[in-house]
Formats: structure tokens, sequence, C-alpha cells
């Protein structure tokens, strides 16, 4: 189950390929290797707002909520989140950056929490400082830098937990600390969950709430699986081999291998298995990553990276009600939606969900502006969709084109709409149609086990033995189709792996997101659509060869070379 991927690419240069590998019963991922393919240049932009201080977000104590909306904070957004985002609005506040800035003005002698001296020597530790310091030295320093954003915040749950800070690089191997890096098995977010996985450890994962995708909530997420690991094994090395390699084959291969392992303890537990013909080779590799990277970014002077730190990922917080549009509110309050955008990654469809209300992420001294705004709109106004009953016979498409907007946009925002003979609308359905405000901030994601399942869609579990055509042949659905349904670049799969099968619900995704090309809508800039459609600016403009960022209203773009 193993696959290049993870992050648009943008088809230039040298490069840094992550292979990433899940299991559903366990977080896993493999790291960076470097070749000569094309290079992935995920795009993240800072907040244009100027960020306050620690002391006087404190001042501003919690969120408001408005009185027009229910009260009760919803789990997806947790108290303790907000305080580690708002606490780390000062540049790098907290003692681990001090020493970081320290370190690179070779004021201060580095230290780890974890032990990377033992092992700095170790011919894998050293492979792999020479490709991250080599022709992917440019691509390692993007990464770190990216992750200066959520450094604070990462650090901080760490602490809080009790686990060491340093292994705020592992998500530096697991994604680059891209919040939307997309694997070739499905995995998704910062620190790469399947969908089983993610939902096992309390994530949000369906039609409209994806909190994979959400720093904040995705870290809670690693920050546990990665104590009960550490509780069961020991060993941190041992935990992070588990991580990527399930803690079932660690566990065995302890037991199988304990006369060659012998006298080892703690770490060198670890180093004794990979010695063993046991552990994959992207397990035996990732601790020597996560060493690799732990060393070159704590000192990138050193080592000839050049990384620009960006500022601290904060916001304020605004409730809104279930089915509200995200665009609406920034219009009400004239913020950009760019910004809105970035803040809320974990939300699919640009809207609140219909079934609950959302602590809605706002720039840092914003929520009592946005929160007036909010109460001031009419409820019609907040709304992300009307709800409409089709005419006699009408299909989605009709539907679609009646209120001039494209079939997926309408399908993103009605997962359980039934159609009969013809493909006409079952009678007595209501179809929900959405904003423009709402279809502006949705989010064109790839065609994963998330949205498939939620529809209602079959799946499978992958058993020990079985392959691609075995399940092909056991279902009636050929193996392209498979590997189509669940994002699948090459026929590798894991026991535990849970494949979509499709059904009704898939074949319509399926059937649209090939699609190529995008219709500019009023407001949109390129780097909200780059945004949607998962890609960069950069490559955008390569597409459609554009020598500035200027785009107009009804400008058809192409976003994607294939399909």
């Amino acid at each position: 189950m193993m696959g290049s991927g993870g992050v648009p690419c943008d088809g230039l240069g040298v490069v840094w390929v992550m292979t990433f590998t899940r299991f559903p019963s366990s977080l896993a991922s493999l790291g960076l290797l470097v070749c000569a393919l094309s290079a992935c240049q995920p795009s993240l932009r800072p907040l244009t707002e100027p960020t306050p201080s620690p002391s006087a977000t404190a001042a501003r104590g919690a969120p408001r909520p408005v009185a027009a909306t229910p009260r009760a904070r919803p789990a997806t957004d947790l108290v303790t989140d907000e305080a580690v985002a708002r606490t780390a609005a000062g540049f790098f506040g907290d003692s681990a950056g001090v020493e970081a800035a320290l370190t690179e003005s070779g004021d201060l002698e580095p230290s780890w929490d974890i032990d990377v001296r033992s092992y700095e020597t170790h011919d894998r530790v050293e492979y792999y400082i020479r490709a991250f310091t080599g022709s992917a030295r440019d691509r390692m320093a993007e990464r770190i830098s990216r992750g200066t954003r959520y450094e604070p915040m990462i650090r901080a749950k760490m602490r809080e937990n009790g686990l060491p800070e340093d292994l705020f690089y592992l998500a530096l191997i697991e994604s680059g600390y891209e919040p939307h890096a997309y694997s070739s098995a499905a995995a998704m977010g910062m620190w790469q969950f399947m969908t089983a996985t993610g939902k096992d450890v309390g994530l949000r994962i369906d039609w409209w709430i994806d909190e994979r995708r959400d720093p904040a909530r995705s870290t809670d997420a690693a920050v546990s699986f990665l104590k009960s690991l550490q509780r069961q094994f020991g060993s941190l090395y041992l935990a992070a081999a588990a991580y990527n390699g399930g803690s079932g084959r660690v566990s065995r291969g302890l037991s199988q291998f304990a006369s060659a392992i012998g006298d080892a303890e703690g770490d060198d537990k670890f180093f004794a298995l990979a010695e063993q013909n046991y552990l994959h080779s992207e397990t035996k590799n990732y601790v020597p990553q996560l060493i690799a990277a732990a060393l070159v970014a704590k000192e990138p002077i050193r080592y000839g990276l050049n990384v620009e730190r960006q500022i601290p990922f904060a916001y304020d917080s605004v409730l809104v009600e279930a089915g509200s549009s995200l665009g609406a509110l920034a219009n009400a309050s004239d913020v950009p939606i760019d910004s809105l955008i970035e803040l809320n990654p974990s939300v699919l469809r640009g809207a609140a969900p219909p079934d609950r209300a959302l602590w809605v992420r706002v720039p840092v001294g914003m929520d009592t502006v946005m929160s007036q705004a909010y109460a001031e709109l009419e409820p019609d106004k907040r709304a992300a969709w009307s709800d409409v009953s089709a005419q006699s016979g009408e299909t989605m498409s009709a539907l679609a084109k009646r209120y001039d907007m494209t079939l997926r946009e309408l399908e993103w925002y009605n997962p359980s709409v039934r159609t009969g003979r013809g493909g006409a609308v079952a009678d007595g359905q209501t179809v929900r149609v959405p904003t423009r405000e709402a279809i502006l901030m949705a989010r064109a994601i790839p065609n994963t086990p998330v949205s498939v399942n939620s529809a209602g869609t079959g799946a499978h579990v992958v058993r020990s033995g079985e392959s691609l055509s075995v399940i092909g042949q056991r279902y009636g659905v050929s193996v392209s189709r498979l590997k189509s349904l669940n994002g699948l670049r090459s026929d590798r799969i894991r026991v535990g792996q849970r494949l979509a099968l499709g059904g009704a619900a898939a074949t319509s995704s399926a059937a649209t997101v090939s699609r190529t090309t995008h219709t500019v809508l009023r407001g949109e800039s390129l780097s909200v659509i780059a945004e949607r459609y998962n890609t960069t600016v950069s490559r955008i403009k390569s597409l459609n060869g554009l020598r500035s960022d200027k785009i107009k209203s009804g400008q058809k773009l192409v976003v994607r070379r294939e399909g």
C-alpha cells in the first residue's frame, strides 16, 4: 500500500517525493526520498492580518458566541485547541521557539528531547541527512518553514501530554506539515490518518467535515495515539515504528526475535529489531528519517538550509448555526474569504454541517466584529443552501443547469439524494441548492473513501493474502475501478486497509472527479481556486499560460492536466 503522493505536484524540476503507508488500525507513513520526478509544491498561505502579543490575546478571553446560536461548544473544536492557538499568537512565545531561534544564530548549543545523539552516526541516519541536505535542500527548507507556522501549537500539545516536544518533527516526514496532504492510500492531513483510524481516535470524518485536515484537532489525535503506543512499547522509537507499520507487527517482531534482540533496552530495541529481515523497509527507515529530520531542522544553518519563519497558527472563534455559510459570514464582516478557508481546512462544503452548530475560526481580534455581523444577518442570508423540490422527472443535471451551477457543485450538498429511472430525482425529495458564497468556499476534494462511504456505499477491509484482483473478482469490480475509487496509484494494499467498492454515489463522483476546468466566479482569486482543487497557484498559471495572478469572472481555467 505504498505510492507516491500526498501533495499536489507542479511538474517542475528535481523532487522530493513523499511515500505514505497507512493501516486503519494505526497511523503510518514513510517519509522523504529524493528522485528526479516532478516537484511537489503545496501552497499554504500565512495570514495577512497582524498577530498580537500573547498578553493581548489573553486579555480578550474566550470567544463570545452570538446570542442567536446555541452556546454549547461542539466537540469538533475543543477549548484547549483555542487556548493553545491563542497563546501562540506571539511569534514563538514558547521556550522551544526561543531555543530554535537562538540555535540558528549560533548563540545556544542545540538540544533534543528525543535521543538523536546516540544514533546520528548510524548509516541510515547519515544517508537521510545527506538526502535532506543535498539536491532536496530547498524542498526541505520549504517544509521546515511551513512547520514554523504550527510549531508552537504542536509543541505545546506534546508538552501538555507528557510527550517529547521534538516529536514535532514526525509531522515533517509524514506530510511536510501540509494540512491537505493526500496519499495514494487515502491517508489525509498533516498526520496522515486513514478514515477508520481517524474515527477511532475521535476525529469527525464525513461528507461535511474532515478533521484530519485540521492542524489542531489532528495533532490532538496524533498525540493521543503516540502516547498510547509509547505506553505499550516503553520506547519512543518502537512507538514511532508502530505508528508507521502497525502495533501488531512490532509486537510480533519483538516476540519472534526476542533471542536476537537479546539485552537491548529502550530505543536500542528498535535498531535491534530493524536488523532482522522482518519489518517492512519503510518502517525500518522511518525512525532514521525522524532522527535525521530532527538533526537538520533544528540546525538548518549548519546544514546550509535557508528557513523563513511564518506567522504562528492563531485564531479566534465564532459560533454559527447548523447549515450556515462561511462565505456569508466573511462577506457580512468584510473579511477575505482566503482567511476563513485557511483557518477552517476541515470544513469541506463551505458551510457548517446540517446536523450541528460549528465554531468557525476567524482571524485574531475579529471575533466580536464577526459575531455581530452574523447576528444581524437574516436567517435566509446565513443559510448555505435553500431546499427546493424537483419538477416531475427532473434530473440532478437539469436542476444544476436551472440554478446555474455544475452537477458536481450540486452533488456536494446532496450526498443522500436518491434518483430513479433515467436519473430523475425520486418523488417527494427535496434538493439542497447551495448559494454562490457556499460554493465559493467549498473544497474540490478527491474521490476518497470518506465521501464514498458517507454516501452509504459498500466497503471492504483487506485481509491477509488478498490482492486488488482477488477483491475485484469477489465484488465484480475491476482493479482500475478500485484504484480510481480509492485514489490508489499502484496495486499495493495492506492488511486492514479499508477499500471503497463503489455504488450509485461513487459512480456519480467518479464521473465528475476528472473535471479539469473551472469557471472563475465573482470574487475568486487564483489562491482560492488552488485551495479548492488541492493544487497550487503556480501550477494553475503554468497550465493556463498566465503571466500574472489577474483573472476575471467567467474565465475558464484548466486546474488539472489529467482528465
